[in-house]
């Protein structure tokens, strides 16, 4: 395993610029390419799932922020408030979390318990303030692209999401070609960071604990490492240094819905208070790349590998209406022209397929496909390769 800020440079992945910032990584087209695959399962896996998507803008006013309790408790965490203008009387600030949007999502309008659970997902920008000492690659940045979501539910559903929501976590990282180190149950520690509500921090560890049972999912408790409103399941990864880290988590948050005074109408005309579950089912974009760089060493599985076909012409034959065949069809691909057929081969050791057109492939309407790994060449008429191409590069939805 390797470290991913070294293969992502090699590998032209994403790019730190001091004009930029330190912790605001440029994504470039091959790491954007695969970000993109990632985030479109996802969606797609979510939609599955009954997720409703929704864009909410990365910032809002300083009083959502003091309703949904961040900058009383997490304010280190904020960049600073900011006002547009000299007549301007509302501070802004950047989100250090996409919860409190949404939340208002929920409220745009009454709700109904038929509507329950309300699965809200986004794939958002949000930000932190981290020191500049602890910044590292993409595993730890100030601007942050959460996969996030919200379930809105009644009291007797909420265990049922917890449980769905591991569920879905555990088949995007299967798909994503990774393993959690474990699973860690998060829970409340000493000190004034933690809402005080006892009762309330009891029974979600409680709900917390019966999902990870229901599982079937072995984990260690960790004092002091809950979000400031509840307990948390955490999936923890290990990198190529041994450094720990948090990847995704799901959470369940009864403070969020009190202070935001959301509420449906029961089956008797009675207002209620739904639950909230968080969770999000790849974590940070950031984060998530900066793992799956180390585990596949930059060779990523082929539905989200940046480019997913290497086309050699070789001497004077043509790939044009093969690369347009295979664009036609989705496939990322790069024609590569400089150098011998050997080096060539050899700079596309990281891409799942290899496909070589010489004078007498084109002249017979076949090509030469050679998969990553191996070094069995296949000679196979153009049409069964882009079928079997096609096949091999889909995202595993089905």
């Amino acid at each position: 395993m390797q470290d991913h800020r070294k293969l992502g440079r090699e590998l032209e992945l994403f790019h730190s610029d001091p004009l930029v910032g330190a912790g605001l990584p440029l994504w470039l087209p091959d790491g954007a390419a695969a970000r993109r695959a990632v985030e479109d399962y996802v969606y797609a896996l979510e939609r599955r799932a009954g997720y409703q998507h929704v864009y909410s803008p990365p910032m809002a006013k300083v009083e959502m922020y003091h309703r949904s309790g961040h900058l009383p408790h997490f304010a280190d965490d904020m960049f600073p408030p900011m006002r547009l203008g000299e007549g301007e009387h509302d501070a802004f600030v950047l989100r250090p979390s996409l919860c409190p949007h949404h939340a208002a999502v929920f409220n745009a309008r009454g709700r109904s318990y038929r509507e329950l659970p309300l699965r809200i997902g986004e794939t958002g920008g949000m930000y932190r303030a981290e020191r500049s000492g602890v910044l590292g690659g993409l595993s730890r940045v100030r601007a942050i692209s959460l996969n996030d979501g919200h379930v809105f539910c009644a009291e007797d559903q909420v265990l049922s999401e917890v449980v769905a929501a591991l569920s879905l976590m555990r088949v995007a990282h299967a798909a994503l070609g990774f393993a959690p180190a474990y699973y860690r149950l998060s829970l409340r520690g000493p000190g004034d960071k933690y809402v005080d509500d006892p009762a309330m921090w009891s029974k979600a560890t409680d709900v917390l604990r019966e999902a990870l049972a229901e599982a079937g999912l072995s984990y260690v408790e960790a004092p002091g490492e809950a979000a400031f409103y509840g307990p948390k399941i955490d999936v923890q990864l290990v990198d190529h240094a041994g450094r720990e880290g948090t990847l995704a988590t799901v959470q369940v948050d009864y403070f969020q819905p009190a202070r935001f005074e959301l509420s449906y109408v029961d089956e008797h005309g009675e207002r209620r208070r739904p639950a909230m579950v968080h969770r999000s089912a790849a974590g940070s974009m950031e984060r998530l790349f900066a793992h799956l760089i180390e585990v596949h060493d930059g060779a990523f599985p082929a539905w989200y590998a940046p480019v997913q076909v290497a086309v050699l012409p070789v001497g004077d034959a043509s790939a044009a209406a093969f690369s347009a065949r295979c664009r036609s069809l989705d496939l990322r691909i790069h024609e590569l022209y400089s150098g011998s057929l050997g080096a060539r081969i050899r700079a596309a050791r990281k891409v799942p397929f290899v496909a070589v057109i010489g004078a007498q492939e084109q002249a017979a309407g076949t090509v030469a496909l050679r998969s990553r790994g191996s070094e069995e060449v296949r000679v196979l008429p153009v049409e069964e390769a882009l079928s079997l191409l096609s096949a091999a590069c889909r995202a595993p939805l089905d």
